[in-house]
């Protein structure tokens, strides 16, 4: 009995503090208010409800804010979602598809997207607690609304630079985004976001 209660205090002391929903609000805002444009590498895993791989993919984003982004995957397969601030493209040139939909900043599931809108409304729209270990902190958002395609949002800083995402669904299902070479607040031609359909491209519109 006193060996466990030795162990679950070495734990609780081991465990890094954990802020209050106000202050970690409040942090991550000031975190990401600054950004104006961010540059960036990724690679992206999804892992299943028992931690097993699923898919992997990598690639390149660059987001200018408020609502402009472009995350292009270029391995194993090629995919693009483009934002010019008023619709979103997401193009499969496997396919030899595009889909065209309004820009929501409800819709949650693209990462580009959570990071390219308002601080202060994805504070607003998440319970956000912040845990502080070593040089990184980690704010773990939790949706407010029940009609969002995860369950948790983990996003994780180093030295105030935004270094991964761990986004969690209602299966236990994992994505899982590591960034590298990240640029900030410098300067992206407009023409990044912008996106001519290809040629005999079939082009789906959705309204909802």
């Amino acid at each position: 009995m006193i060996k466990k209660t030795l162990a679950a205090l070495a734990l609780t002391l081991a465990a890094p503090a954990i802020a209050l929903a106000s202050e970690g609000a409040d942090r991550l805002t000031s975190m990401l208010e600054p950004l104006e444009t961010v540059e960036a590498r990724f690679a992206q895993k999804i892992l299943d409800g028992s931690g097993e791989r699923l898919q992997e993919a990598n690639g390149q984003m660059w987001l200018s804010r408020p609502g402009k982004f472009r995350w292009e995957v270029a391995a194993p397969y090629q995919q693009e979602v483009i934002s010019d601030g008023s619709e979103v493209y997401l193009h499969d040139p496997d396919l030899e598809q595009v889909t065209v939909q309004a820009l929501d900043h409800r819709v949650t599931h693209t990462p580009a997207l959570l990071l390219s809108g308002s601080a202060r409304e994805l504070t607003e729209s998440y319970e956000v607690t912040r845990q502080q270990q070593g040089g990184s902190e980690t704010f773990r958002l939790v949706p407010k609304s029940p009609d969002t395609l995860f369950e948790e949002l983990h996003m994780t800083f180093r030295g105030e630079q935004l270094a991964a995402l761990q986004m969690i669904d209602s299966t236990g299902q994992e994505t899982v985004i590591e960034f590298s070479e990240v640029r900030t607040n410098h300067t992206i031609d407009d023409s990044r976001f912008q996106f001519d359909i290809p040629e005999g491209t079939d082009v789906i519109r959705d309204t909802h």
